[in-house]
């Protein structure tokens, strides 16, 4: 992170493909995450639905923060600046 950077968010979200997003950090880093395996090994009916790509794709970018359907599923900031969930 910048020194003119007080605090790490996101400020772009975009697909990259299958269950893949490019994600843009106010400091000019840039990650690809998968969230494929993720959301595969999980046994929770509530995650799995994200498998659904119609879901996937519909994230919402909010100060600084992306997440799906009203926090259903959200990630902490330094996994998605490193570019791995678990």
């Amino acid at each position: 992170m910048s020194a003119k950077t007080a605090y790490l968010e996101i400020t772009g979200v975009e697909h990259a493909g299958a269950y893949k997003l490019k994600v843009n950090f106010n400091d000019g880093h840039v990650s690809v995450v998968d969230f494929k395996p993720f959301l595969s090994k999980s046994h929770h009916p509530a995650i799995r639905k994200y498998l659904d790509k119609k879901l996937f794709l519909n994230w919402t970018l909010d100060r600084g923060d992306i997440y799906w359907n009203d926090y259903d599923l959200i990630f902490p900031i330094a996994d998605l600046y490193a570019g791995e969930i678990s």
